[in-house]
């Protein structure tokens, strides 16, 4: 009886999802991609009433999750999402065998060099090194981006069966830059191509004035993670295009035969 009382209670089953727990996640994951916003505005996006936000938000600041604008209205992610995230990056396996590989890519190429994981539809960056360049691209590690405009993105994608890229490329695609190709069937030649060459690129479609090169990594059977260089246009030139792709593949190339080598132990 007082099991089937805090089913009630919280409005849950055994196989259900908790709704406090699922809304308290849902706004993480707003304020993340949208930013910080008041009650009214966090309401509104997430379509939860107000009475019931309130009480959530009170927990999750008193909690480190959230935290509030000096004026005490707008809210946005608490120290203790950096603590949560910083745990995860410190504890993830792939993370610590791509650094030595992160650190040889830089050196080679001197410019600005992402670790990114594929994330349903998207590419989340996972790890950065910067450019020796004062230009360098604006990035950051946390940033989510749709898979079908980055060349990280379309690494992966590549590794998948033909049959099934079309799935993680929407019918109508929003554009992120004004170069951003925007057609699906001409986002799946692409990645029908980088599956071919052994590496993918995009230029201007995710950053004006950069272009990007990657492959996809393969620490696993599935490659879900993958490396790019990303360059501004205004530094490719005397071979470096060539020098950058070669390096890529020589990357992906010796860690390809270290996988084999442990699958076949």
């Amino acid at each position: 009886m007082q099991l089937q009382k805090e089913f009630q209670t919280t409005g849950t089953t055994e196989t259900g999802p908790v709704k406090s727990a699922a809304r308290a996640l849902d706004l993480l994951d707003d304020i993340a991609a949208n930013g910080p916003g008041t009650q009214l505005q966090l309401s509104t996006r997430l379509s939860i009433p107000k009475s019931s936000l309130h009480a959530l938000l009170r927990t999750m600041t008193d909690r480190g999750w959230l935290q509030t604008d000096p004026t005490g209205t707008v809210y946005q992610l608490g120290i203790h999402s950096l603590v949560v995230s910083s745990a995860y990056l410190d504890g993830d396996p792939v993370l610590a065998r791509a650094t030595a590989v992160l650190d040889e890519v830089a050196a080679a190429t001197q410019e600005t060099v992402h670790l990114g994981r594929l994330d349903g539809a998207d590419v989340i960056y996972t790890a950065k090194r910067e450019s020796v360049h004062p230009l360098r691209m604006h990035s950051a590690v946390g940033r989510r981006l749709p898979a079908y405009a980055t060349s990280l993105g379309r690494a992966l994608l590549a590794e998948m069966p033909a049959e099934s890229r079309g799935d993680l490329v929407p019918e109508s695609i929003a554009a992120i830059t004004p170069n951003t190709t925007t057609d699906k069937a001409a986002v799946l030649e692409i990645i029908d191509r980088a599956a071919y060459q052994g590496y993918a690129t995009e230029s201007e479609e995710s950053c004006m004035g950069v272009r990007c090169f990657g492959v996809a990594l393969p620490f696993s059977n599935h490659a879900v993670d993958a490396m790019s260089v990303a360059v501004p246009i205004s530094r490719l030139g005397d071979g470096r295009e060539d020098l950058i792709i070669e390096t890529l593949l020589s990357v992906r190339s010796r860690l390809a035969a270290v996988q084999g080598n442990s699958m076949v132990r």
